[in-house]
């Protein structure tokens, strides 16, 4: 077993949905939720991983505690994985999200009305 962090993003990201109703609307409206997205969770990688890097593959489990049951999970998880995943890289967490940085990953979801959150862990892929 490798290294392995935890990273909680507090409440929820926009979804699959908001991003292309986004772009339909206008391309540089969807860039900008997209930036400002990643922004929020660079913010939170920055003051949790204080440094972390990981050169090598990563397995990375997230799990989604949206406040209900309302947006379908590949809804949330679709554009929430892309958008965590390039802040990552960004914020200097992984050297890069492409095959060879990202050995895998999986999803798990709950329901916390009070307490809305994304908590992603990453780990050290086997060699």
């Amino acid at each position: 077993m490798g290294r392995r962090t935890k990273l909680v993003i507090q409440g929820t990201l926009p979804g699959l949905n908001e991003y292309i109703n986004a772009e339909r609307r206008n391309k540089y409206l969807a860039a900008k939720l997209k930036n400002q997205s990643e922004h929020v969770v660079m913010s939170y990688a920055r003051r949790q991983l204080h440094g972390v890097h990981f050169d090598g593959p990563v397995t990375m489990t997230y799990t989604w505690y949206e406040p209900s049951r309302r947006r379908d999970k590949d809804n949330v998880s679709s554009y929430g994985r892309k958008v965590i995943q390039d802040a990552l890289v960004k914020a200097g967490v992984l050297a890069g999200d492409g095959w060879k940085h990202i050995e895998g990953f999986r999803d798990r979801f709950a329901v916390d009305k009070e307490h809305p959150r994304i908590e992603v862990e990453l780990e050290e892929a086997e060699p």
